[in-house]
């Protein structure tokens, strides 16, 4: 029975309440649409850029309260990108998923890449999260984890479906074609949906000589054969469309590539 998801492609403020109402008025507009998950970006509750450790709050604070309060009210899962605080001072790039299931996935890959260190200041998860959301098992990823088609095919392996994944994607030559080939080939890799909502391409440009990730847009759902289903071009928008996870079983017995697999 085929979904509705919806990608909330948005620029993130340093007003960690005005991030909260931009996720209000999404999720209503997404749930209104009859979408039964609404994903956000990375760093949905406040962009790079900033020291992170002061922002960061428990998945029991009042930022991750606000969203669930946002998600029961709707009537449908929001996924957001948040921090929260890690014993060694550094922080979790989190996921907080909000909804019909309460979980969060902590990012395993951190960003230590086009001269952008994130593990000085941001501590590694170390368990894959997959989920039941709406009738099919949902996995989940940030942003670099894209780069990592192991990461994917083990949550294929554990029944996924559709994986979600959230970015703030860096931008630079070359960067939105990396983005874009990507995604197409971590669906065919875990021959599953994906579903890839990263930060809008700021307006102004801000920070443009800083190697801080700040965006890029062109969200996309991505067939697990690899046909892109839809896509946003760089700036904010909200993205609507239906994905089937009955189609999957039916294409992994023609292409078994997680049964293939030796390595």
């Amino acid at each position: 029975m085929p979904i509705r998801i919806a990608l909330a492609q948005v620029n993130s403020t340093t007003d960690l309440g005005e991030n909260l109402a931009i996720i209000d008025t999404l999720t209503a507009r997404a749930a209104a649409a009859g979408a039964r998950l609404v994903a956000f970006p990375e760093a949905t509750m406040h962009p790079f850029g900033a020291p992170l450790h002061p922002i960061a709050q428990p998945l029991d604070g009042p930022w991750a309260r606000g969203v669930r309060e946002i998600a029961e009210r709707a009537g449908i899962t929001v996924v957001a990108g948040m921090f929260t605080p890690c014993d060694d001072g550094r922080v979790h790039n989190t996921l907080l998923v909000a909804g019909e299931i309460t979980a969060h996935y902590d990012k395993i890959h951190l960003y230590d890449a086009f001269g952008y260190a994130e593990s000085a200041t941001v501590a590694p998860g170390e368990k894959p999260l997959t989920a039941e959301i709406a009738g099919t098992t949902i996995g989940f990823a940030t942003c670099y984890d894209l780069r990592f088609p192991g990461l994917f095919q083990t949550m294929a392996a554990a029944g996924a479906t559709c994986v979600v994944v959230a970015a703030s994607w860096g931008d630079g030559p070359g960067k939105v074609e990396q983005w874009q080939l990507l995604t197409r080939a971590r669906a065919l890799d875990a021959t599953s949906y994906i579903a890839a909502c990263g930060q809008a391409r700021p307006a102004d440009r801000a920070g443009e000589n800083s190697t801080a990730p700040l965006g890029v847009g062109h969200s996309c759902v991505v067939a697990p054969d690899g046909k892109v289903l839809a896509a946003l071009g760089p700036d904010p928008d909200l993205l609507i469309t239906d994905i089937d996870p009955e189609t999957v079983a039916p294409l992994r017995q023609t292409l078994p590539v997680l049964v293939n697999r030796r390595y």
